[in-house]
C-alpha cells in the first residue's frame, strides 16, 4: 500500500504530464509487454531448474511460480502454502520442488510437471516449532534440510517424508542452511541470536552420521543471513549483515577473503555452477545485485534497477544469467555477461 505522500506525488505528477502541450505526432515502438503477472507480494526465494529451461520463485502472497526462462512466460502457479513461502530448491534431477512457509511451519513438496502436491513434511510437536527459514535438497536428492527460527535443523527423507535427524544450534535463530555437494554426509548452517540489538552469530558445521562438529567458527558480532557451498566442497561462502561478503576455506575454516563493494545487509550469497563467480543480493538503501571474481575477490560488475531489497539470487546452470527476486514484489533476469536487463516480471500497476 502507497503512503499519502506517495499518491500525492503520482497524483501531481500526471497533472502536471496532463497540463503540458502535447506533439501533434507521436510513434512510440515497443515490444509486446507480457499478460498481466507476477507476484502480489515480496519475491523472498528464486531458483533456477537444473537444465536452466526454467526457474521458480517464492512470494509473500503465499504462491510459488514457475516460469519458462526463454520467454518469462508464466508455466504453473503452485499453491498450498498458508504463509509466505521463503524458500524454494529444485531437485537435482528437476523433477520435484521443495518450499518452505514460514510461519505455517511446513515444508512441501511438489511434482514440477504437473504441479501437484506430493507431500507435506511437519512436525507434530506442541508448541509449534519456528517458522521454517531454509529448505534444500542433498546431492543426491534423498534428502531434505530444513532450518528454523527455534535454533533447530532437520533431515528429511525426501522419499517417505520421514524425518531422519534433528541438530540444534546454540544461538538462536538457523537462518541458512546447506549440504555439502561432495557427499551430502556434512551439513552447515548459521545460527545467530539478537539479544536487544547486539548480534551473535556463528557457523555451524556439522558431520550428519555423528552429530559432531566438521570444523569450529569464530564469533561474528554481526547478523548473517545466506551460506552456501562452492560446486566442490572446498570454500564456504556467506553474507552478513555489514555488507561483507566471506570467503572461507572448508577444512580449515579461515577466512580467505572479504569481499567489500555492498552497502546494504547482503541478503542471498551463491556461486555459479563451475565455482568462479559470485553473486549477491543486498538490501537496506543498496538494493543491488552484484558478480564477483571468486578467485580475486574483485567485482566484476553490479546490476541496478531494483527498487527495494533484492532478497534472492541465483544463477543459471551455463552462468549466462543471473536472476533476482526483491521486496518490491518484481523478478529480474540479467544477462550475466554484459549486465543488461532482459526482462523484469512483475504484475501491472
Amino acid at each position: 500500500m502507497r503512503s499519502q505522500k506517495t499518491v500525492f506525488i503520482l497524483l501531481a505528477a500526471a497533472l502536471f504530464c496532463a497540463c503540458k502541450t502535447r506533439p501533434a505526432v507521436v510513434e512510440v515502438f515497443e515490444e509486446p509487454a507480457l499478460p498481466a503477472q507476477g507476484h502480489k507480494g515480496p519475491v523472498f526465494s528464486v531458483a533456477f531448474s537444473p537444465d536452466g529451461s526454467m526457474f521458480a520463485s517464492g512470494s509473500g502472497d503465499t504462491t510459488i511460480k514457475l516460469w519458462d526462462t526463454k520467454t518469462g512466460r508464466e508455466i504453473n502457479t503452485f499453491k498450498g502454502h498458508t504463509a509466505w513461502v521463503n524458500s524454494i530448491a529444485f531437485s537435482p534431477d528437476g523433477k520435484q520442488l521443495v518450499s518452505s512457509g514460514s510461519y505455517d511451519n511446513k515444508v512441501k513438496l511438489w511434482d514440477v510437471e504437473t504441479g501437484a502436491l506430493i507431500r507435506t513434511f511437519s512436525v507434530s510437536l506442541v508448541p509449534i516449532p519456528g517458522m521454517v527459514t531454509s529448505v534444500t535438497f542433498s546431492p543426491d536428492g534423498k534428502q531434505i534440510l530444513s532450518s528454523y527460527s527455534d535454533s533447530i535443523v532437520r533431515i528429511w527423507e525426501t522419499a517417505s517424508g520421514r524425518e531422519l535427524r534433528t541438530f540444534a544450534g546454540q544461538l538462536g535463530m538457523i537462518t541458512s542452511a546447506a549440504f555439502n555437494p561432495n557427499n551430502g554426509k556434512q551439513i552447515i548452517f548459521l545460527d545467530q541470536s539478537d539479544n536487544i540489538g547486539k548480534f551473535a552469530a556463528t557457523i555451524k558445521y556439522i558431520d550428519t552420521s555423528t552429530g559432531k562438529d566438521v570444523k569450529t567458527f569464530p564469533r561474528y558480532k554481526e547478523s548473517l543471513y545466506s551460506i552456501s557451498f562452492s560446486p566442490d566442497g572446498n570454500l564456504i561462502l556467506f553474507g552478513s549483515g555489514d555488507g561483507n561478503i566471506k570467503i572461507c576455506d572448508a577444512v580449515s575454516g579461515k577466512e580467505l577473503k572479504t569481499l567489500t563493494g555492498h552497502t546494504g545487509w547482503i541478503n542471498s550469497v551463491c556461486f555459479s555452477h563451475d565455482g568462479s563467480q559470485i553473486v549477491s543480493g543486498s538490501g537496506s538503501e543498496d538494493n543491488t545485485v552484484k558478480l564477483w571474481d571468486t578467485a580475486t575477490g574483485m567485482e566484476i560488475r553490479t546490476f541496478s534497477g531494483h527498487t527495494s531489497w533484492v532478497i534472492s539470487v541465483a544463477v543459471s546452470p551455463d552462468s549466462k544469467q543471473i536472476i533476482s527476486g526483491s521486496r518490491d514484489t518484481s523478478i529480474k533476469q540479467w544477462d550475466a555477461k554484459t549486465g543488461e536487463l532482459i526482462r523484469t516480471i512483475e504484475l501491472q500497476k
